[in-house]
C-alpha cells in the first residue's frame, strides 16, 4: 500500500518519497489510527485503497468517518474499483454505527466528484473549509 499511497500523494502534486509514504501507512496501521481497505487484482497485487479516520461530530452526537484518501491505479479506474472501495467504506461505517462519512476532494477532481455524487454524497454549500498550517 505504501507504493499506492506515494502515487496518491503525487496525484495531489507532492514529491515522490516511497520510504516516507510506506512508513506513514505502517504507522497508521500499527497504531490503529486508521482503517485501510485495499483492492487486489487477479495477480494478488494492490491496485487501490481507501483510508478512513474515525472521529466524532459534536452536532451529529456520534461517530463520523473522515474518508481522507481514495486512490486507484490508472489502469483500473474504469473498472469500478473506486466505487467498490467506497461501498466497502459504507459497510464499515454502518458496522461501527457511524452517523456519516465526510470527505473533501480537489475542485478539479471531476471523476472523483462524479463518483461521490453517484453514491449519494452531497456537496456542502453551507460551510467553508479553512486550514491553518502548523510550522
Amino acid at each position: 500500500v505504501g507504493k499506492l499511497f506515494d502515487l496518491y500523494r503525487q496525484f495531489y502534486k507532492y514529491d515522490s518519497n516511497l520510504i516516507v509514504s510506506t512508513n506513514y501507512i505502517k504507522d497508521r496501521i500499527n497504531n490503529k489510527e486508521s482503517k485501510i481497505f485495499i483492492a487486489i487484482n487477479d495477480k494478488n497485487e494492490a491496485i487501490g485503497f481507501v483510508q478512513l479516520y474515525e472521529t466524532f461530530g459534536s452536532l451529529d452526537l456520534g461517530k463520523i468517518i473522515i474518508l481522507y484518501d481514495l486512490y486507484v491505479e490508472k489502469g483500473y479506474r474504469k473498472n469500478k474499483v473506486g466505487r467498490q472501495l467506497m461501498i466497502r467504506s459504507h459497510e464499515y461505517a454502518k458496522k461501527i454505527n457511524a452517523k456519516r462519512i465526510q470527505l473533501s476532494t480537489a475542485t478539479d477532481n471531476f471523476i472523483g466528484q462524479s463518483l461521490y455524487e453517484s453514491l449519494g454524497y452531497v456537496k456542502d454549500t453551507d460551510f467553508y473549509t479553512y486550514d491553518f498550517e502548523i510550522k
